[in-house]
């Protein structure tokens, strides 16, 4: 095992909940967008995107087993796309002076949900943070290690 192994998986949470937080941004950013990408000529309103993440080779669940994992551990994780909310239906507001509005006045709006937006963007925060404890108490006991020598 590499004495930085443990900085390697740590390093790597912290660049996906990097991204995440990028993603909630973009996401808060185009609550409003009613043209966002054009599909068969006509203009669509932003569709929420979301992360996707995976352990990087190997799966959590063998290195939790500890009597089968043979003195391995994880290697991280993974970005392995980031998706578009195309289940959840855009939002129809009434607004006929708008310019996006069809013959009845309403307006297809992003499904995008602030609220959701900001619980997932609290919850990108706290496993940064986390992340950035779990690194720090890393790098202070390889300092340690190293005084052992003097």
């Amino acid at each position: 095992m590499n004495m930085f192994n443990g900085m390697n998986i740590t390093a790597s949470a912290l660049t996906a909940q990097r991204l995440r937080m990028d993603v909630v941004s973009s996401n808060m950013a185009n609550v409003d967008s009613t043209r966002a990408k054009l599909v068969n000529g006509e203009w669509q309103p932003y569709q929420r995107k979301s992360v996707v993440l995976q352990p990087k080779e190997g799966s959590f669940a063998s290195f939790l087993d500890m009597a089968t994992n043979k003195g391995e551990t994880g290697n991280g994780v993974k970005v392995t796309k980031i998706l578009e909310d195309t289940e959840t239906p855009f939002k129809m507001v009434y607004d006929p002076e708008h310019p996006d509005a069809n013959g009845d006045g309403y307006v297809s709006m992003p499904n995008v949900d602030p609220l959701r937006e900001m619980v997932d963007l609290m919850s990108a925060t706290r496993s940064y943070e986390a992340n950035i404890t779990v690194f720090n108490a890393s790098k202070a006991m390889m300092t340690k290690a190293l005084e052992i020598g003097k």
